[in-house]
């Protein structure tokens, strides 16, 4: 039997909190276990802690505490001794360090890519110091995230989330131990840069997301994302390669298994 982890998904956002509960109860029904769920923001770490501590269904939340680079408008680095704090006081309870990372789009905006590139090195410091994988998040940041990743390795490695790019780039974070998560960017037929990657790429460095409430499937555009549709995406991911199905589940499971190296897992 076919068994799922949502490598990243925000089911603490309040688009769930009227349906949470039942939602995961689905979930678990349709094999998806268990589901990793990255902070974005100081404001959103105690109660993604709390969900994840009183969820009564048998589909395990795994938190993840960071602060997302799209969040760091009105954040001071004293946010960030904050961060290290939280992690300390929360360890036994987190699966890694997360979501981080660059965003090229907003550090046009905002014109913040240094604050950027000062938190996301603070985040690989905490992922080394409490011996927690990484969560990454880019968008047109490949180049600055491989550079800081080289400068400044994570023992733990970690997932390059909602990966869309090329071979190359792929391969380079492969290289570096890294997890690529493969998400709803494989639904689209215009990425077919990615999807062309993707079939390339060796199965061990695989894992899947749904990255819901965002990131919806091809189809489902103007429709919140949900956990659910990771069955989905693994239907298009094993089309892509043309892999037997049970095989490729039990794969990206152990793929999960292995870079979290967690007995909850």
């Amino acid at each position: 039997m076919k068994h799922f982890t949502d490598s990243h998904c925000h089911i603490d956002f309040s688009e769930f909190d009227e349906n949470r509960q039942q939602l995961l109860s689905l979930c678990y029904a349709a094999n998806i276990k268990k589901i990793i769920v990255p902070a974005v923001s100081p404001s959103t770490w105690q109660s993604l802690l709390n969900i994840a501590k009183n969820n009564q269904t048998p589909c395990q939340l795994l938190p993840c505490l960071g602060i997302h680079p799209w969040y760091l408008n009105g954040l001071t680095h004293d946010h960030l001794s904050q961060l290290d704090d939280a992690i300390a006081s929360n360890r036994q309870q987190l699966i890694a360090i997360g979501e981080t990372g660059l965003d090229g789009v907003i550090a046009k905006e905002q014109d913040n890519l240094t604050l950027q590139q000062s938190f996301f090195e603070f985040h690989i410091q905490m992922a080394n110091k409490y011996s927690l994988p990484l969560i990454v998040h880019h968008r047109r940041t490949h180049q600055e995230i491989l550079q800081q990743l080289k400068s400044t390795p994570v023992e733990k490695n970690g997932i390059i989330h909602a990966f869309s790019g090329s071979y190359q780039q792929g391969k380079a974070y492969i290289d570096l131990g890294f997890k690529l998560g493969i998400g709803g960017t494989i639904t689209y037929p215009r990425a077919e840069k990615t999807i062309k990657a993707v079939k390339r790429f060796p199965v061990d460095a695989l894992v899947l997301e749904t990255d819901a409430p965002a990131m919806p499937l091809f189809g489902m555009q103007g429709q919140a994302n949900s956990p659910l549709n990771l069955s989905i995406i693994f239907d298009k991911l094993a089309e892509i390669r043309q892999a037997p199905k049970q095989q490729l589940s039990e794969a990206i499971e152990s793929n999960i298994n292995r870079l979290f190296d967690d007995s909850r897992m």
